[in-house]
């Protein structure tokens, strides 16, 4: 998700010590391995598919057994009355880090992340674009995870950190607008009276709102449409892209606009036509070069053709929704 600057805090100040209590209740063996096994990177799934301990992204999310003990902390997460993604504690150990990357896959194209930190210390650094942050415990902050940014723990304590995923209604964005005037200005006075302290309710239960549908079955050609023309824009903007290079990715994602519009005119989801979305797939995916930085966005410096696969030819075909739908 891009945002107007790398680090925005919300309005929330959340008890980190009630937090920290609920924390303690988990073992070592409930802290599954970051799924690219980032030495050092650690999480537990909190909202995920099914409710199980796993990775994914897309089918319907649900609180785990793990969350279901945790009673503030479905408060902290009810209290921003959204609808919420896959979510999860995660945990940087001591002297670890994560490298620098950008989030460029189709969840995040329109979803945020929330970070509240229940345990850190003054070493761990949050890094996005040209910007530093140390987060403090209970505080709330999302950030621009379309700018390069990477964590840096550097103290002798493990951080951990509640993270909340959300695409966010207009409620929300209305509120980030209102709030991304102070940026990183911890002193500012209309900062600290608009942060609202959400203390813990003994007793109190909450219904979360989570994802039901977050991938299509079949991507509407307006979405495939709109996500290959920004591609598109933001290649054609980097002047030293390769103008040939340009042209043929250029047209390659066009002619699959063009074509996936007129299969859905024909099949829309109908099993009928699932063969021919998946050739026109693979027809774009066999054409694309094997250089992953043939093209470089403008906007910020990263590959092509990974962002094609992941946001667009891995998105586009989720059949195994239909039984949702």
């Amino acid at each position: 998700m891009e945002l107007a600057q790398p680090f925005v805090r919300l309005p929330f100040q959340f008890d980190a010590e009630q937090l920290k209590l609920e924390l303690a209740q988990f073992a070592e063996s409930d802290w599954m391995e970051h799924p690219s096994k980032i030495v050092g990177n650690l999480a537990i799934p909190l909202i995920s598919l099914n409710g199980t301990n796993n990775n994914d992204f897309a089918g319907r999310m649900l609180p785990t057994a793990h969350l279901q003990g945790c009673n503030y902390m479905q408060q902290v997460m009810a209290s921003f009355d959204e609808v919420l993604a896959r979510s999860r504690l995660m945990r940087l150990n001591a002297g670890a880090e994560v490298t620098p990357h950008v989030d460029f896959n189709y969840h995040w194209y329109s979803r945020v992340r929330i970070h509240i930190p229940i345990v850190t210390n003054p070493e761990v650094i949050f890094h996005c674009g040209d910007q530093q942050l140390h987060m403090q415990a209970g505080e709330c902050w999302i950030f621009d995870s379309w700018r390069w940014h990477n964590v840096i723990n550097a103290g002798d304590q493990d951080r951990v950190h509640l993270v909340i995923d959300t695409a966010g209604s207009s409620r929300f964005w209305n509120m980030v607008l209102k709030m991304e005037q102070f940026g990183t200005d911890y002193e500012a006075d209309a900062l600290k009276q608009s942060i609202v302290e959400k203390h813990f309710e003994n007793g109190q239960k909450v219904r979360l709102k989570t994802e039901r549908y977050n991938v299509s079955p079949v991507m509407s050609p307006g979405e495939l449409d709109a996500l290959a023309r920004e591609l598109i824009t933001d290649f054609s903007n980097n002047l030293d892209n390769n103008a040939q290079a340009i042209s043929k990715y250029s047209k390659l994602l066009l002619d699959l606009s063009h074509d996936w519009r007129e299969a859905w005119h024909t099949f829309g989801h109908e099993e009928a036509g699932w063969s021919r979305y998946r050739e026109l797939l693979q027809q774009v995916f066999s054409q694309l070069g094997e250089n992953p930085r043939e093209l470089v966005t403008a906007s910020n410096r990263i590959g092509v053709k990974p962002i094609i696969v992941q946001r667009i030819l891995r998105a586009a075909l989720n059949v195994e929704q239909l039984e949702f739908f």
